[in-house]
């Protein structure tokens, strides 16, 4: 029995010892606390934006929290309670599709990735949609790309760091991707992202690359890729 328990300790230890190794960290120590929820109108429906702020002001979210591109709205936030959005949601919008988008798949952090590592007390977040093309092997591609992209495309975070972005990240949902770019409040996109490729021709070269894997999502218009949600409107109301 001691002979048993010696070696059950002894195997506890190594599993240990290789975690520590390769630094192995919980799901929820990796996760990143971000996420989005949209919901889509039936098609040439337009979606009543003040039920959604009702919901949105019950977990203490500003009305820059949501978004609006044609018959789609959209809760970008910190820590939201997705559960308790989804069934006030589906209540207030029983006819419209309901999407999660969380754990992105990439995350750019000027903490991580820039020599300056200083960031704005405050943000504006840009988010854009799109689509990737209806094709898994490209699909996985696209995936890849961005998985190993920090390491043989750094002239990308570069460029970011450049742009003095804060924060970019990339969800996905079934083929539909959502960018998030995080910029100090007040700045401009337009006069921002033009930086990225300044005196950086590889930049280029990686959007011409990613060009081929993305496609407008429904009722964009013909060869529009890339759309942006605005939140203007509806911090007016």
């Amino acid at each position: 029995m001691k002979s048993l328990v010696k070696h059950i300790w002894k195997h506890l230890a190594l599993v240990v010892a290789v975690l520590l190794l390769f630094n192995v960290s919980s799901p929820d120590a990796i996760t990143n606390p971000f996420s989005i929820v949209e919901i889509i109108a039936p098609s040439g429906k337009m979606i009543n934006k003040q039920a959604l702020l009702r919901i949105t002001s019950k977990q203490s979210l500003p009305a820059s929290a949501v978004y609006q591109w044609k018959n789609h709205l959209v809760v970008y936030g910190k820590n939201l309670s997705i559960t308790a959005l989804q069934k006030d949601i589906k209540m207030a919008y029983p006819k419209c599709g309901v999407k999660i988008y969380s754990n992105p798949f990439y995350d750019f952090d000027k903490k991580q990735q820039c020599a300056n590592t200083q960031q704005a007390k405050q943000w504006d977040n840009i988010i854009l949609t799109a689509n990737l093309v209806n094709d898994q092997k490209l699909q996985q591609e696209y995936l890849n790309y961005h998985a190993t992209q920090f390491i043989k495309w750094p002239e990308v975070a570069k460029g970011f760091c450049n742009a003095n972005f804060q924060q970019l990240l990339v969800f996905k949902n079934g083929r539909q991707l959502m960018l998030v770019i995080s910029i100090p409040r007040g700045e401009s996109l337009d006069k921002l992202n033009p930086k990225t490729s300044e005196n950086n021709p590889r930049v280029d070269e990686w959007n011409k690359l990613m060009a081929k894997y993305q496609e407008g999502i429904p009722g964009t218009k013909n060869g529009e890729v890339w759309v942006f949600f605005s939140n203007k409107l509806i911090n007016q109301n």
